[in-house]
């Protein structure tokens, strides 16, 4: 498979690709010319919207639904979107979850919630696709989080599963070379089109205006910076492997 950053007849799947940072990605690899699958959970609305905007472009494009949890709807999935684009270039594992809670309060299975999908699920997307990544001389993102390499005590256990994220990126980027590159991009505070108080309930605009207030690029920053992160990692020198990008416009200096 050829490294130009033309990604005509490359396929991209991205865990998550409905809305947020997924969504950025999406219709960034989409202008780009790769022909995009993206999982939704819950999210199909979004998803069915972005595919069609995907399409918009010129790119094909499929929504598959998807419980990243499930070991056997990973391997159906997996199946499915192989069916449907005939070969997969690069994997980008974009689904997360994150909450809030006070490490004192912390449950068993909010912990482990946030371990299966942001450290278990990257893990088995990508051993399912390993084969065919294997077979193509392909590539795999994760996104991490500016939290796998700063405390945050309300954050403790998704800091922790993206501080193993982080770990896991270089344990498989030894463990799959020379044939598969494998980096992680780790954003700061990403603010979102949709992000007002009306459109987005979790939003928090005092929290939101004290980050940028402390970044040292002086504001917060924004999907697209993210996206182009991630297309980096997927055109830019395959001899990069094992690497954490930091895109936080400073944040993590403070």
């Amino acid at each position: 498979m050829s490294d130009s950053s033309n990604g005509r007849d490359r396929a991209v799947l991205i865990t998550g690709g409905a809305r947020r940072i997924g969504r950025a990605l999406a219709l960034d690899l989409a202008r780009l010319g790769y022909r995009v699958a993206i999982t939704y959970r819950q999210s199909q609305d979004e998803a069915f919207h972005t595919v069609a905007d995907c399409r918009a472009l010129g790119a094909d494009a499929e929504a598959f639904a998807l419980e990243i949890r499930s070991p056997a709807e990973i391997a159906t999935t997996v199946s499915a979107v192989l069916q449907r684009f005939g070969h997969i270039d690069a994997l980008v594992n974009n689904a997360a979850v994150f909450d809030s809670v006070a490490l004192e309060a912390m449950t068993a299975e909010r912990w482990d919630a946030a371990f299966d999908v942001n450290v278990r699920g990257p893990m088995l997307m990508t051993q399912a696709l390993l084969p065919q990544l294997r077979a193509r001389g392909g590539r795999v993102v994760h996104l991490g989080s500016l939290g796998g390499s700063r405390a945050w005590p309300s954050h403790a256990h998704y800091c922790s599963a993206k501080a193993a994220l982080e770990m896991l990126t270089r344990t498989m980027a030894r463990a799959y070379a020379p044939e598969v590159s494998v980096n992680c991009v780790a954003p700061g505070w990403i603010e979102m089109e949709e992000a007002t108080a009306a459109a987005n309930a979790n939003f928090d605009a005092a929290a939101a205006a004290r980050f940028a207030a402390k970044t040292p690029m002086g504001r917060n920053g924004r999907a697209e910076e993210v996206a182009a992160a991630v297309r980096f990692f997927l055109t830019g020198p395959k001899f990069i492997t094992g690497q954490v990008l930091a895109v936080d416009g400073g944040l993590g200096l403070v």
